[in-house]
């Protein structure tokens, strides 16, 4: 998502940010339809839920996006639409009205009312729900943070519905870009009736109930996902594929496969170090595009081998990241010093000093932070990842680079990624492999990745100084001082050495060329199945 900080006057009523009409697949005057709508991608992972209260991961957050829709959304380039809400309007600085559309309805017939956004939010940051992103959306709305943190009721969130079809958001500071927020499905509607009658099952075949562009109709865990499209959907009249089938695939050389054979029309990602060799093979269907994203691996600063700043550091310093991107992945992926990725609104990019220092000198100098650290040569640590070739290869090269510049041994170990998931929130694990593709575009969903008690801080880390500044940029409706800020923040945080940044994303994939409404300006990477279409071949 898109926005920038726009100064406001605290009371004045702003201008109705209305938007046109929001309509499903755009299909090009004289682009010719296939008879057969149907479309097999790859989506990387198994959905560790289809709960969106509880999605974490990119590949549910995927399927979601299809089944539900919040009170605004993303079109194919990215941009916010509308959703659920027609339209919306910001009566002051922590104040915002929402009109839902009269049409609007669940899978079953039922209208979706403001009373389902009241519910759904209230039981998205609800303690006893357990959501890993209750703090990181629940902190922008009215006692957000009181609520996740269980000392006051989720009936006091800020969101009320004024009528069955207006639903008003309080937040906890001035919030511009709300409007970007609110495309996420955690804070989007939940059919109530359906989930109490049905309990944990209500996710499964034949029991969900959504709001979205498509029904669940089948789930064979580890096999596929299918999805069908949804009669009662408000724009159904314009949503062209019929049936859409997520693969689970981890393995890039196997998604690759899979799309050779006519088995899958969309691969997830390619494998590292093929981007080149397939773009010559399959010009016509080679995608990529830079992605607000961060491929990171994640420090447990708590943990006894990494509570010393100076180990931390030092690891950091001595992986090449040029070599990481132009040899390794080679794929189109630029170096990363700093938890801000370039694009990013709201903060600017702090790279570390050393980063423009010949690898020499970083070397010498890690090492001597490590002897002053007392760490010694043949020191074991260990380094977690899901299983892929792709975090495989990355895992490889920079154990090679702590093996052979500062004699430290690794020892790796790899797992499914919903168990790397739990892994890294329970807290048990020395370094891990991670990852953030933006909510919305702005500095703030970055820091959620090091703040201070934010549930997506899987680094245990916490330097109260910084979050002060971010509380105070927080609360700015000055877009200057609020930048400054962050951006002091960020470095702040990034000085303690939390993370270790190594790459910005990109998306590199095979799609089939008769795939229509796959944009290369998406920068979230965020496609919804009702925007794309299949073209006669």
């Amino acid at each position: 998502m898109s926005f920038v900080i726009k100064r406001t006057l605290i009371g004045v009523a702003l201008a109705t940010a209305c938007v046109l009409a929001s309509h499903a697949a755009t299909v090009p005057a004289g682009v010719q339809l296939h008879a057969s709508q149907t479309l097999i991608r790859n989506n990387g992972s198994e959905p560790e839920t289809l709960d969106p209260a509880l999605a974490e991961s990119v590949g549910a957050n995927n399927l979601t996006r299809d089944l539900f829709e919040a009170l605004t959304a993303n079109d194919a380039d990215g941009k916010i639409v509308p959703g659920v809400a027609e339209s919306w309007k910001r009566v002051d600085a922590t104040t915002w009205v929402f009109k839902l559309r009269k049409n609007a309805k669940w899978s079953n017939g039922d209208p979706v009312t403001a009373d389902d956004f009241v519910f759904g939010i209230r039981r998205f940051v609800d303690p006893k729900t357990a959501s890993t992103y209750a703090a990181t959306y629940g902190i922008f709305l009215a006692n957000g943070a009181a609520v996740v943190k269980g000392d006051k009721p989720s009936s006091d969130i800020g969101v009320k519905a004024l009528d069955k079809l207006t639903l008003e958001v309080k937040t906890a500071f001035p919030v511009s870009f709300l409007p970007d927020v609110m495309s996420n499905n955690n804070l989007g509607p939940i059919h109530k009736a359906s989930l109490e009658k049905n309990g944990k099952d209500w996710t499964k075949p034949g029991l969900l109930v959504s709001n979205g562009a498509y029904t669940l109709k089948e789930w064979q865990v580890n096999n596929r996902l299918v999805l069908e499209k949804n009669p009662q959907y408000w724009d159904a009249a314009n949503v062209q594929l019929t049936r859409v089938t997520y693969l689970p695939i981890e393995d890039g050389n196997a998604d690759v496969k899979l799309y050779e054979s006519g088995e899958n029309e969309w691969v997830y990602q390619l494998p590292p170090g093929t981007f080149e060799k397939y773009k010559s093979q399959y010009p016509k269907e080679i995608r990529i595009s830079p992605m607000l994203g961060l491929r990171y691996y994640s420090y447990h600063t708590q943990n006894p081998v990494f509570k010393d700043v100076r180990v931390r550091k030092a690891l950091s310093m001595v992986i090449d990241r040029d070599i990481l991107a132009q040899r390794v992945t080679a794929d189109g992926q630029i170096p990363a010093y700093s938890v801000i990725v370039k694009g990013t609104n709201g903060a600017d990019v702090t790279p570390y000093e050393w980063a423009t220092w010949p690898m020499a000198k970083r070397v010498a100098e890690a090492k001597a932070l490590l002897e002053q650290a007392g760490v010694k040569p043949g020191s074991k640590f260990v380094f977690s990842y899901n299983t892929s070739e792709y975090h495989k290869k990355m895992a490889i090269f920079a154990a090679s680079e702590w093996k052979t510049k500062l004699g430290l041994s690794i020892e790796t170990e790899s797992m499914e990624f919903k168990v790397l998931l739990k892994k890294r929130h329970d807290g048990e694990f020395q370094m891990a492999r991670n990852g953030w593709v933006a909510d919305y575009n702005d500095a703030s969903t970055f820091l959620t990745l090091i703040e201070c008690d934010s549930d997506q801080n899987n680094n245990f880390n916490c330097n109260r100084k910084a979050q002060e500044l971010i509380n105070q940029g927080s609360q700015s409706t000055d877009q200057a001082k609020r930048k400054t800020l962050l951006t002091q923040a960020s470095k702040m945080i990034m000085d303690d050495y939390p993370i270790i940044p190594l790459l910005q994303y990109s998306s590199p994939r095979l799609v089939k060329s008769y795939v229509g409404g796959y944009s290369l300006l998406n920068a979230q990477d965020r496609f919804r199945s009702k925007d794309l279409y299949i073209i006669k071949h």
